[in-house]
């Protein structure tokens, strides 16, 4: 019986080690293709601390068993700065296809849920002849409005939506942050819009974020301005994975 348990565990084993080599290598397949440089830029990360370790051994002139615990901590370092570098140059050329489709700041602040966020897929309000779109989400922070399209036109959206926002809010100090994502000069990357949708100061307790999510549905039913199913731009679902061509 003891033995079939650890046969079991050890094909389970196997079987994990394989899907994330695997998962590895289809991420380098995905970022090469549009980032060439990819390649120089692992190997140096993978290199960089095993010739440190190279480098203190020569040094110090250490002993048997303190060399080789010098060596594998610089292999393990290498393999470590490697898998990070390429996360982050795969996460950016993902950000990058992104950019081109319809729908994208709609799936990356769908996938922000901690810290109390929540972002519907769905957006708001939508120009169906430019695609111009608003979406409008919560946190422990306050009330976030956020759009993707021409600056002009998403702004005049964006004010419109913030008024009223204010209708329900009155009398409290929610802040209301408006955010346009694009290339312009008074806008943000899409690639930047996690991070600054996230490093904004905590002004709700759990409570009162509840009532407010609780508003924010009230107001989006009662909107005259619906959005026609079917037709909305955000249901490009992408995550994580998507991204990275998996």
């Amino acid at each position: 019986m003891a033995d079939k348990t650890e046969k079991t565990s050890a094909k389970k084993s196997g079987k994990k080690k394989d899907s994330t080599l695997s998962q590895i290598i289809q991420i380098y397949k995905f970022t090469v293709k549009d980032d060439p440089a990819l390649p120089w830029f692992l190997a140096g990360a993978l290199i960089a601390p095993i010739l440190l370790a190279a480098i203190l051994l020569f040094v110090f002139h250490m002993g048997i068993i303190s060399a080789i615990m010098t060596v594998i901590t610089g292999i393990m370092l290498g393999v470590l700065l490697a898998t990070v570098t390429l996360t982050r140059r795969s996460d950016r050329v993902g950000y990058k296809r992104m950019e081109s489709r319809t729908g994208a700041t709609g799936a990356v602040l769908n996938r922000i849920t901690r810290g109390g966020f929540n972002f519907p897929q769905d957006p708001v309000w939508i120009d169906m002849k430019t695609k111009d779109a608003v979406w409008r989400g919560s946190g422990r922070t306050g009330v976030y409005l956020v759009g993707e399209g021409d600056y002009g036109r998403v702004m005049k959206a964006l004010d419109r939506e913030e008024s009223k926002i204010k209708r329900i809010t009155r009398g409290s100090d929610i802040p209301i942050y408006k955010i346009s994502v694009g290339h312009g000069e008074r806008q943000i990357p899409l690639n930047q819009l996690q991070r600054t949708v996230m490093r904004k100061k905590i002004k709700l307790t759990k409570l009162e974020l509840g009532v407010l999510n609780e508003r924010l549905t009230t107001l989006q039913q009662k909107s005259s301005l619906g959005v026609p199913k079917g037709i909305d731009p955000s249901k490009v679902r992408i995550n994580r994975r998507a991204m990275r061509g998996r």
